[in-house]
């Protein structure tokens, strides 16, 4: 669905925000990038900060003015950090990956994001050809954004709305080498055999006295009971408590060394 959004930064000075930007866009997984009148492209530095996102750069169509990037397009959205004179809806960034992604899916469509210069952004007549501007609202005494933090910005939205109306997972579970072992949930059994070991060996290094308990172990309980521990997490808590017992002298099943 991305296939069809580009990136268009206008008369970028530095290389090195070129490259940043395809970086920027390869993580989220947009492949169209358009330079409009670039100071210095191609060039090593952007191709040293792209890290890994030489495609993206080698892919990148140069042309002399924004009509011509933008001229095939159905919506076209410019990031603006200053207020302007003349009122023009203005958008976050994610309304504005809301509103791409609704364009993005009908047939022939075509989107712009509209990126301006590091040090004054786009001007007025550029942000005139802009259906939309999209603010991304930093601290008002320090708005200005690196080039590819902006990029990062709305690409990181138009990936995570992506996702989300495709039904895909917005996060990555860990998984350990045993997984399927260490996933599994301890059972009641195992928990119950986990409290009275744990309460064994409170009462072994005098932290619990049975016969003043002060709700102390019904309290573990609600702890350990708010975790939902696995059996790899359960093994290792037995193990600490077996060790603990080696280091008071005290076998595993509770008897008193000779």
């Amino acid at each position: 669905m991305l296939n069809n959004v580009r990136v268009v930064l206008v008369n970028t000075s530095h290389p090195g925000n070129i490259g940043g930007a395809a970086r920027a866009m390869k993580n989220m997984g947009l492949n169209q990038l358009v330079l409009v009148d670039p100071v210095r492209f191609p060039d090593p530095d952007a191709n040293s900060r792209a890290s890994g996102a030489d495609d993206v750069l080698s892919n990148a169509r140069i042309v002399a003015t924004l009509d011509e990037a933008i001229v095939d397009c159905t919506l076209v959205m410019g990031t603006s950090a200053r207020d302007r004179r003349i009122p023009w809806p203005v958008v976050d960034p994610r309304e504005a990956a809301d509103m791409v992604l609704d364009q993005a899916a009908l047939p022939e469509a075509q989107i712009a994001l509209v990126f301006g210069r590091e040090d004054s952004g786009l001007t007025t007549d550029e942000l005139q050809r802009c259906q939309y501007h999209v603010h991304i609202p930093s601290m008002p005494d320090f708005s200005s954004l690196n080039l590819a933090a902006a990029v990062q910005v709305l690409a990181y939205e138009l990936r995570m709305q992506g996702l989300q109306r495709e039904g895909a997972p917005t996060k990555m579970r860990k998984v350990e080498t045993t997984a399927v072992f260490n996933e599994i949930p301890a059972t009641a059994g195992e928990l119950e055999q986990f409290y009275q070991h744990l309460e064994q060996v409170l009462v072994e290094i005098g932290f619990h006295d049975p016969q003043k308990p002060r709700q102390l172990l019904p309290r573990l309980r609600r702890l350990y009971g708010r975790v939902h521990l696995n059996r790899m997490e359960m093994n290792i808590l037995r193990g600490i408590l077996t060790e603990t017992q080696k280091a008071i002298g005290v076998k595993a099943a509770g008897e008193r060394r000779p």
